[in-house]
């Protein structure tokens, strides 16, 4: 079992990305180490345990959420990190990234009131196949967090929605609890706030948890939720 002061993590970064240090000073504090940013330009990763995906606007949302980062130079490191078995994390718009690569299956579509979204939000953790994103996290357990998104809305067609949910592949669901708005903010299929990959090695989420990592910042549960992905590919 590896130390989390030895963990290397990269952070990749696009123009347009807000969230890159954040999640930064979040992985630093949890660690002790400072991850690597890695600007998208980049041909090549060196040897990491784990590739963030942060939350932004990827080249100004232009085209489609995370067309223009999923095809960036750095991604083809991000395909082969995955291909070896690597772990990933997409959030907000870096969920969009991983769909856009298809590492993920679905789209984020507008949401469902055609209205930007930034607010608390309550989901719960869900049975799911074995992955470092969930392991130690207890089904059921309820964590809230903030989202910030415009295109949360997951869809994927009903035979693969059928799939995902047969297979645990639905990481969070929204959920009642949050007294500050509709338990689903988005009207994502199913209520899915996050979903991993059939191997369980890959997880994008909308909520953001480097923005809940310590009573200042008007709860922690994003830090329980990083803690146990992170001693979970650790150990």
């Amino acid at each position: 079992m590896m130390s989390l002061t030895s963990m290397r993590i990269a952070i990749l970064v696009f123009p347009g990305s807000n969230c890159d240090r954040d999640m930064m000073v979040a992985i630093e504090r949890l660690t002790g180490r400072r991850p690597s940013l890695v600007w998208h330009k980049e041909s090549s990763l060196d040897p990491i345990d784990l590739a963030i995906i942060p939350g932004g606007f990827s080249f100004g949302d232009y085209l489609r959420c995370g067309a223009l980062a999923a095809r960036a130079p750095v991604i083809d490191a991000v395909l082969d990190h995955a291909a070896r078995g690597g772990a990933i994390m997409g959030v907000c718009n870096g969920f969009q990234v991983l769909l856009e690569t298809g590492l993920l299956p679905g789209v984020l579509l507008q949401n469902a009131g055609l209205k930007y979204i930034c607010r608390n939000v309550t989901v719960d953790v869900c049975d799911t196949i074995d992955s470092p994103f969930t392991q130690n996290l207890e089904t059921g357990t309820r964590l809230t967090m903030p989202v910030a998104h415009n295109e949360g809305n997951y869809f994927v067609g009903e035979d693969k929605l059928a799939r995902l949910n047969d297979n645990g592949q639905i990481a969070f669901r929204y959920t009642d609890g949050s007294a500050h708005g509709p338990a689903n903010p988005n009207g994502s299929s199913l209520n899915i706030a996050g979903i991993v990959s059939a191997n369980g090695r890959v997880m994008g989420m909308m909520p953001h948890p480097e923005r809940a990592i310590s009573p200042e910042l008007g709860g922690s549960d994003g830090a329980t939720l990083l803690q146990g992905c992170l001693e979970a590919l650790a150990s």
